[in-house]
């Protein structure tokens, strides 16, 4: 069973990610400490965090990709891939902000949570 001492640091865990507002990669660094911190003491501490460093360091891949693919519609079209940027971007970042929301409600309830399209880097 899962204590309340491990649900609140699991949430911290996930809502640290939002870190990546205010410096850059704080989405993965803040829970990846945060993690690391305490992986050893707590397997319901471990999986989220494990979970919320893999979803976030998946969504920059997937954004890293889509940034590479926009850069010719750009050049070709002179300028109407930033658009397109734009507007694939807004949806990522809505989408990121309610999964991020529910994994920490998920957490606090002593729930595991599983995002989707998420690679594994960390096992």
């Amino acid at each position: 069973m899962t204590n309340q001492n491990d649900k609140n640091y699991s949430t911290i865990i996930q809502l640290s990610t939002f870190a990546g507002f205010v410096f850059p990669f704080g989405n993965i660094i803040a829970p990846l400490i945060l993690w690391m911190a305490k992986k050893n003491e707590s397997s319901f501490i471990d999986a989220h965090g494990k979970s919320a460093v893999n979803f976030q360091m998946s969504l920059m891949l997937y954004s890293f990709i889509l940034a590479i693919l926009i850069i010719p519609i750009t050049i070709f079209t002179l300028g109407l891939g930033l658009i397109f940027l734009i507007i694939a971007i807004i949806p990522v970042f809505i989408l990121n902000m309610i999964l991020i929301i529910s994994a920490s409600i998920s957490a606090s309830r002593g729930e595991y949570y599983e995002y989707p399209f998420t690679i594994e880097f960390i096992k």
